[in-house]
């Protein structure tokens, strides 16, 4: 049943300070066990372009063609419960029926950008990773694959935020990058992506591609969204973009076009991103958004965070270029209630 949305009791972040602490000093060991000298000698810049190979014009446009009659286009859901929040989202759009089917090879790209703990909400939570993986998988999908191109190492990166673990127990495989997996990419009239090496390798097969992230601050781009999130598919010197941050942005939101898009905005970084560090970085702001429409889904979480669209200037820019609705209200977005 379709509600307006209303206030929650919010309930207390389960961690105290020293489970943190704890937690905080296990995760240290996992990453030596994990990555060993990995994270000293992981080149965060990433691949260099190959000399002499063919740049190729973007990623792919995986959006539905044409989706069913009537089918809402975006679902806001309330609640604490990450699987039982989607899961609302999800039928509220039609069913993952709706969006994958049988023989469909899935590519989620998820945000494991820093090897920390999913409590401390910089990367991707595995809960909501390892229920659309399952759910792909319950709907016919052939295979679902999932990856990102980490600051830190990779390895280290999925093994502590949880989502080696959550891909393992949904069924789901990880793609950790490699260098023969970045090719040049040249965006049709960019700026800032011209023959830039970006992670092409992961898309021969794929029918399908979901995109999941976590609400977040941003220092530079002042919110690390679902745009935001594409950022993981550049290699190279992928830091000389911070000086455009809003261009790069803007024009990776025109690199690829997702089937579906997951903002987790159950518990928000509110300060310090996009790396945290701190659980009082961190609010519970209790909403999912599910949506068809990236654009659409960072306005909300731009508000999420307590903010206005002129505070993080790429999702009007990126609605400008065409790859979104920033007025996200004007998709009548469905309102949901999960029950915890």
């Amino acid at each position: 049943m379709t509600t307006k949305p209303k206030d929650f009791e919010p309930p207390t972040l389960e961690m105290t300070r020293r489970d943190f602490l704890k937690r905080l000093g296990y995760a240290s060991g996992l990453a030596l066990a994990a990555g060993g000298l990995g994270l000293a000698l992981y080149d965060s810049k990433g691949p260099a372009p190959v000399e002499g190979q063919k740049a190729l014009a973007g990623l792919g446009n995986y959006a539905l063609k044409t989706p069913a009659p009537g089918t809402a286009a975006m679902a806001i859901v309330r609640g604490a419960d990450r699987k039982a929040m989607f899961d609302r989202g999800i039928k509220a759009l039609g069913g993952m029926e709706a969006f994958i089917q049988k023989g469909d090879r899935v590519l989620i790209k998820v945000n494991a950008a820093f090897a920390t703990p999913a409590s401390l909400g910089a990367t991707t939570h595995p809960e909501i990773l390892a229920t659309v993986a399952d759910l792909c998988l319950k709907a016919g999908a052939a295979q679902v694959q999932m990856t990102d191109n980490p600051i830190n190492n990779p390895d280290s990166c999925f093994e502590i935020s949880g989502l080696a673990a959550a891909a393992k127990s949904s069924g789901a495989r990880i793609i950790t990058p490699r260098p023969a997996l970045f090719a040049p990419v040249s965006l049709a009239g960019g700026k800032l992506i011209r023959d830039w090496p970006t992670m092409t390798g992961v898309f021969p097969g794929v029918t399908k591609v979901i995109v999941i992230s976590p609400v977040k601050d941003h220092q530079r781009a002042g919110a690390s969204l679902i745009l935001k999130n594409y950022y993981g598919f550049l290699g190279g010197r992928r830091n000389v973009f911070h000086q455009d941050i809003n261009g790069i942005i803007t024009e990776l939101a025109l690199l690829l076009k997702p089937t579906l898009c997951v903002l987790d905005g159950t518990v928000s970084m509110m300060t310090n991103g996009p790396t945290g560090g701190s659980l009082s970085d961190l609010k519970e702001t209790h909403t999912l958004v599910v949506s068809t429409d990236p654009v659409a889904a960072d306005a909300v979480g731009v508000e999420l965070l307590g903010r206005t669209l002129a505070d993080v200037p790429y999702v009007q820019m990126a609605e400008k270029a065409g790859a979104g609705v920033a007025d996200y209200r004007s998709l009548n977005p469905v309102f949901l209630d999960a029950k915890t």
